[in-house]
């Protein structure tokens, strides 16, 4: 089984991620972390040059990840699918009988709360320019998908990310219990 976290960066879903692993077994699969575990030379002078990497090369990316996991294990998604044609992807191996896709978490935060949460992480790409280009992305590509999950049978729920970290813990455990 598969479960989706989404949100903008600064929204938990990090902690949720490890929160709900820890408890629960998961395998967790933070797209940040194994996009810069696989990917090249090349892809990587793009990426440092603040370009993305195209629906196809993560497609092939999670690809691989997906097929190194045991089969039967529940696996937790950070950052996957972003865009509609990734989306497709996923609901095709769905309808493959290849993935079980459950539901998705979407962590809802305000500009304000993320600015703060991200301006404390001192990470050296958490500016207020990037913070805001983050949103307006986020407004362009992640709320458009989030419709189209639901239009497309995905359970998407709606979770306030704003709360402690294990209000919202709590939360995401009771809507898995009743699921």
């Amino acid at each position: 089984m598969i479960l989706l976290l989404m949100g903008i960066a600064g929204s938990g879903k990090g902690t949720q991620g490890k929160m709900l692993a820890d408890q629960k077994g998961y395998h967790l699969v933070s797209m940040g972390d194994v996009v810069r575990m696989y990917v090249t030379g090349e892809q990587r002078k793009k990426m440092l040059a603040g370009g993305l990497l195209d629906d196809q090369e993560i497609i092939k990316i999670v690809d691989k990840v997906l097929v190194s996991l045991p089969d039967g294990e529940d696996v937790l998604l950070d950052g996957f699918p972003r865009t509609i044609p990734q989306a497709e992807w996923l609901l095709g191996q769905v309808k493959s009988g290849r993935l079980k896709l459950d539901s998705a978490f979407h962590l809802v935060a305000s500009e304000e709360a993320v600015k703060a949460r991200l301006m404390n992480r001192a990470r050296i790409d958490d500016t207020e320019d990037s913070i805001t280009k983050r949103f307006e992305e986020y407004r362009k590509s992640t709320e458009p998908l989030l419709k189209w999950l639901s239009d497309n049978g995905v359970n998407v729920h709606n979770i306030d990310g704003e709360r402690s970290p294990e209000t919202v813990n709590e939360d995401i455990v009771q809507i898995l219990a009743n699921s």
